[in-house]
């Protein structure tokens, strides 16, 4: 039997809710991808992927979950960095040292929160990702605890200050798609059941 979050969160759901948002304002669509995800401007190509007149905000293996966090990367990419392929980022891939998962980390922190509020809007469960199984050159894990707690961290600002805008609308809609409201409590984001901590 297939897992209630599966059944209720369909991914053209997402997708339709994306493009309603943004293609007209941002000429921007969200796209279903095979093995990476990727952002590539108006115009620009990759893999199996053809250009196209618009940007496309593409994700993973048509996982939900995947579409969250490549929107969240893109509700914070300024207009210099939406030209670029990937937003212009460097992306090391699993097996980094201990400097590069850091630095790695350091740059995932305000994605992932956005990430987060945004599952809570959809009532989709979020899942923390060092993203890094394989450990680094010692062997070691990274410290998800810690990562979280720099996540929470930025998403305290965020509750006070205000999120991205873009964010912030889909987190509106995706609330009435689903029947959710969206979090104004860092409490909302605390409970365990809400979340699992790992390094996937």
């Amino acid at each position: 039997m297939a897992d209630l979050a599966e059944q209720q969160h369909h991914i053209q759901d997402i997708i339709d809710l994306f493009d309603d948002c943004f293609f007209e304002s941002f000429n921007t669509k969200l796209v279903k991808g095979n093995d990476e995800p990727i952002y590539l401007p108006a115009g620009k190509t990759d893999i199996n992927i053809p250009a196209q007149d618009y940007a496309q905000v593409v994700f993973a293996h048509g996982y939900y979950a995947s579409a969250l966090h490549e929107i969240s990367h893109w509700c914070l990419a300024g207009e210099q960095r939406r030209t670029q392929i990937d937003f212009g980022y460097w992306y090391c891939p699993d097996g980094r040292t201990a400097d590069q998962q850091k630095a790695f980390q350091q740059a995932e922190i305000k994605p992932q929160s956005i990430e987060w509020a945004l599952c809570l809007s959809a009532g989709f469960k979020f899942n923390v990702s060092c993203d890094n199984l394989s450990g680094d050159e010692f062997g070691n894990q990274p410290d998800s605890k810690a990562f979280e707690q720099k996540i929470l961290q930025q998403i305290s600002h965020y509750l006070e200050h205000g999120f991205p805008a873009r964010a912030q609308l889909l987190m509106t809609k995706l609330a009435v798609r689903y029947q959710k409201a969206i979090p104004t409590s860092i409490t909302q984001f605390i409970p365990s059941f809400q979340k699992e901590v790992s390094c996937q």
